[in-house]
């Protein structure tokens, strides 16, 4: 990314924190970021310009695009599956359409738009290629099928968009649902999966998707003007990985089976009730098979993955545990930059 001049949407989340951090070092001359949320900015860089700027607003999303001088945009800003609908819906499907058409208008010449396999629902058939049929699984999942395709739309309009379809992706300082996992761990508890926990379950290291964005934001627009499914190439049946976990905290923490005929139906009347912060594309997919083909990132991009499902873990593990005194001030929100309010999977945890 020698020289380029690059703008980050939703650069206060976790991607955005870990991009900045990452990509100077590539080679980047300026980078700018924008969010809606505040940005803490002891964290960045102060070369960084951060802007708190809608990406629905086409005239502040002009000037920054255009006063800067952008040349390359990678697009994260998404509003996640635990916020009103409406949110959703205007921040993922207009805000991806406002930011490509200031992007064609200001000469941009590279968007990089991070979906996610959410579009490809609860399927059976796996690994799950590029081409396979999309169906999206709540607000979230319907979202991001239709940012795609306005993608695809300002493609044809002459704008190169490489769309990254990544696995869900954890590292340091991902907390989300993912902070109750460590919570449970941490506290030497029976860690309950959804069935047997014979089901293979791709995740992904947030370091080894900025590698696929980087890339996708360098080589050659005919490489990369294109759909990209990105996940750990290494990966065990959940039951292994949690297990390594937990072996890992050496307190107790074991994984723990559950009927997935039963807890399935008791996790959506949770979410139906809203006391529970699982929503259906977590438990619907919990107890299968959910892995994606890499092979066309690979061919078309030279990626490969660094870090298996176990070494991502276990690295997001071990950042809670050195910043936990600190995480148990903060405030429970909707984002996988704080810890999700456990609801009542609290009360649960205090029979495991």
């Amino acid at each position: 990314m020698q020289g380029k001049r690059v703008l980050i949407t939703g650069g206060a989340g976790f991607l955005g924190l870990h991009l900045a951090q990452n990509l100077p070092s590539r080679g980047v001359s300026f980078l700018a970021l924008n969010d809606i949320a505040p940005f803490l900015e002891y964290e960045y860089s102060k070369d960084n310009l951060l802007v708190h700027q809608d990406v629905r607003d086409p005239e502040g999303m002009y000037r920054l695009i255009h006063d800067n001088k952008i040349d390359t945009i990678i697009h994260c800003a998404a509003a996640l599956p635990l916020w009103p609908k409406q949110e959703i819906m205007t921040t993922n499907i207009d805000g991806v359409r406002n930011t490509l058409e200031q992007a064609l208008k200001c000469g941009v010449g590279r968007v990089v738009f991070i979906s996610s396999t959410a579009v490809y629902g609860v399927p059976e058939k796996h690994p799950l290629v590029e081409e396979d049929p999309v169906e999206g699984v709540g607000s979230y999942g319907i979202s991001k099928i239709e940012g795609e395709k306005i993608c695809r739309e300002y493609r044809k309009k002459g704008l190169c968009v490489s769309i990254i379809r990544p696995k869900t992706f954890i590292g340091t300082a991902r907390l989300g649902v993912f902070q109750i996992l460590y919570d449970w761990v941490d506290s030497g508890k029976k860690i309950p999966i959804i069935g047997k926990g014979e089901n293979l379950y791709q995740l992904l290291e947030v370091s080894d998707l900025i590698e696929a964005i980087s890339l996708a934001a360098s080589l050659s627009d005919d490489a990369v003007n294109d759909t990209f499914n990105v996940g750990a190439q290494h990966f065990e049946k959940v039951k292994s990985d949690v297990g390594a976990l937990c072996d890992f905290a050496g307190n107790g923490a074991r994984v723990f089976p559950t009927p997935a005929s039963l807890v399935k139906p008791a996790l959506a009347l949770f979410e139906f009730m809203k006391i529970s912060p699982l929503y259906k594309w977590v438990y619907g997919t919990a107890d299968k098979d959910s892995f994606v083909s890499t092979e066309k990132i690979e061919k078309k991009l030279g990626w490969k993955s660094k870090f298996s499902n176990q070494d991502a873990l276990i690295t997001s593990h071990r950042w809670y545990l050195e910043h936990k005194d600190e995480l148990e001030t903060q405030k429970a929100g909707v984002t996988h930059r704080v810890g999700w309010d456990q609801g009542i999977l609290k009360f649960f945890k205090r029979f495991m």
